[in-house]
């Protein structure tokens, strides 16, 4: 059984990734790594990353990093269950460079807003950690929510509906900063 992943570990991954890259790229931490390098969590049950490019030596060397490392890697971040407005890797913070490659926390709204469309007890603590931290706010969740909601169609596992109030009620949350 692959063990959780903490800073130390989320660490270990990018280098070990790092060292296969034979040209540029980037990579985006996406969800509970995120948590994790921010220190809003002690540990995540995966990192889940997006590369651009998703070169083949680097996907080929994942399942032998998630073994070495015993941990588990997916492929996924917002722009695989939100719509995600274009710029997104221009608004996504830099972590660090490693070797070739360039590490980033995924455009931090569309983070937020795929945390508040899925709902689960962690992603609503980890968005309101994004808010008292100030990475993200609240009438540009909105903005953002806006901005998107014209393509939601493309997602149909979305209520649109549902969707919407849950962003009005984490933008209008009084306990929130």
């Amino acid at each position: 059984m692959r063990g959780l992943a903490d800073a130390a570990r989320i660490a270990a991954f990018m280098r070990a990734l790092a060292r296969v890259a034979k040209t540029p790229g980037r990579v985006y931490l996406t969800g509970g790594a995120t948590a994790v390098l921010h220190g809003w969590r002690d540990s995540t049950i995966d990192v889940d990353i997006k590369m651009v490019p998703d070169a083949d030596p680097l996907l080929r060397a994942i399942s032998e990093i998630k073994e070495s490392l015993q941990l588990n890697i997916e492929l996924a971040s917002p722009a695989d269950f939100i719509p995600v407005k274009d710029g997104w890797a221009d608004r996504s913070p830099f972590i660090c460079q490693e070797g070739l490659l360039s590490f980033h926390h995924f455009d931090l709204y569309a983070q937020a807003l795929a945390k508040i469309e899925r709902g689960h007890a962690t992603d609503r603590q980890d968005v309101a950690s994004l808010i008292e931290g100030g990475l993200v706010d609240r009438d540009g969740l909105r903005d953002y929510f806006e901005a998107i909601r014209p393509n939601l169609y493309r997602f149909p596992a979305i209520d649109a509906a549902s969707f919407a109030r849950s962003v009005a009620d984490v933008t209008t949350d009084a306990r929130l900063p």
